[in-house]
């Protein structure tokens, strides 16, 4: 059982916007290994329909099976709204997403059962956000919002430009007239805007990152499981490895911003060819 403990944790999303779940991972669980794969190939995973997605995050899965992970999260929001209950079934390893944890915790946040929900087109659209908090709180109002450009203006490093800002401006008049009380982040790459988000939605509104509960979940599930690390990564030179399928040099130094540990290599591999 030692060497299934030892094991890394797989985290994969489209792009960069999984990192803030790899830093919430390795800020809760830090004696965790990570391996990261990031899609950059192939982002933005929000326009894609979900067929595309369960192909591409079957790809992923079975990339990250050849690195020996334990259990997998879906650091994605749209492929955890629309792919995973497609494959769970097919894993002999845990896996889990983004979407159910931040919906619970946007459940219990509320006072006035009002929620934004800020995401891709994708997740939005899926409704997969409404599903879930109605689990917990049935009488919830759930007010949607896609805000498509977010994605690509993170991953262009601009989380502080004035042209995101009035981006993000117009995306969310109308959740500020709307009398929400709390707003999920509903892509992994918007806590990266949260200040933002935040400073324009006002201090009424309390903001949900479903990064900082994955990690937390996903904590809970090892130790259910019987799996979690109990070493400190003594015998790893490197506890985390990370690839991409393309630009691994921008993605190098986006990961080495954001990230609380150096990121020494970025591989790069043809995710096609699983």
């Amino acid at each position: 059982m030692q060497n299934l403990k030892e094991a890394p944790i797989g985290v994969f999303d489209s792009g960069v916007g999984g990192l803030t779940v790899a830093r919430e991972i390795m800020r809760q669980i830090p004696q965790e290994r990570i391996v990261y794969f990031g899609d950059t190939a192939r982002v933005p995973y929000g326009s894609k329909s979900t067929d595309t997605l369960i192909r591409y995050t079957r790809q992923i899965i079975r990339f990250l099976k050849t690195r020996g992970v334990k259990a997998i999260v879906v650091a994605c929001n749209t492929a955890s709204a629309v792919a995973l209950e497609a494959v769970r079934d097919e894993l002999d390893i845990p896996i889990i997403g983004v979407v159910r944890p931040g919906a619970k915790v946007a459940a219990e946040a509320t006072r006035n059962k009002r929620i934004g929900i800020i995401g891709t087109e994708t997740t939005v659209n899926s409704g997969m956000y409404v599903k879930l908090i109605q689990e917990h709180l049935p009488e919830a109002e759930v007010i949607g919002k896609a805000c498509p450009l977010f994605v690509p203006l993170v991953e262009e490093g601009w989380t502080k430009d004035p042209v995101t800002e009035e981006v993000a401006r117009r995306y969310l008049a109308d959740l500020q007239k709307s009398d929400i009380d709390t707003l999920i982040l509903g892509c992994t790459h918007y806590p990266l805007l949260r200040h933002m988000v935040g400073d324009i939605m006002g201090e009424q509104v309390t903001l949900v990152n479903p990064a900082y509960e994955t990690a937390l979940e996903l904590r809970a599930l090892l130790e259910r499981e019987g799996i979690a690390n109990d070493g400190e990564n003594k015998n790893f030179e490197n506890p985390y490895e990370f690839f991409v399928s393309d630009l691994a040099e921008k993605f190098k130094t986006f990961a080495s911003s954001i990230l609380p540990c150096d990121v020494t290599s970025i591989k790069k591999i043809n995710i096609e060819e699983y």
